[in-house]
């Protein structure tokens, strides 16, 4: 059967239903990674963060994902940024699947009992909610741009790139 369209599930409506125990058969996260690259002191951290509050699905921010960091990979080295994740797919998404085709009349049940069946999670977001932070030097900047623009394309929400300088750990006496 195939996967319904994203724009279903974009909206907020009732309650979170995120409770993994009380249900059997939910489908597994497709986001393999959280965090890219390297861990270090970069002097640029860029936040992409959602104009509206919506659901993200799990197969959006891991193809958001894989966009971001392919291009990143391949202009700056996997040595030269560092890419998190923050957000994290903890509503279980219910879909009533109707049968279709000859016959579907006596199998179908229609909207008796319609709870639906789990097929995949979602984030919740809220307006001004940072969804990936890149941090990098000053030369990659157009490229961490670039990269954060093409991960926002995969997003059910406007997005914006908000650009701030890292703080300054300062070392504990």
């Amino acid at each position: 059967m195939t996967r319904k369209p994203g724009s279903m599930y974009r909206e907020i409506k009732g309650q979170a239903y995120c409770r993994r125990e009380y249900m059997g058969g939910v489908p597994a996260n497709r986001i393999t990674q959280f965090e890219h690259g390297v861990k270090a002191d970069y002097p640029v951290r860029m936040t992409l963060r959602a104009v509206e509050q919506c659901q993200i699905r799990h197969i959006a921010l891991e193809a958001a994902r894989i966009s971001a960091n392919r291009l990143l990979a391949k202009k700056i080295g996997t040595t030269g940024y560092h890419m998190k994740i923050r957000v994290y797919p903890h509503n279980v998404i219910r879909e009533n699947k109707i049968a279709t085709g000859a016959g579907a009349d006596r199998i179908s049940e229609g909207m008796r009992a319609a709870f639906g069946k789990p097929v995949g999670t979602a984030a919740r977001i809220k307006p001004d909610q940072g969804l990936i932070t890149l941090e990098t030097t000053a030369n990659h900047i157009a490229t961490a741009k670039q990269a954060l623009k093409r991960a926002a394309i995969k997003f059910p929400t406007p997005c914006y790139i908000d650009i701030e300088k890292a703080p300054k750990k300062i070392p504990v006496a």
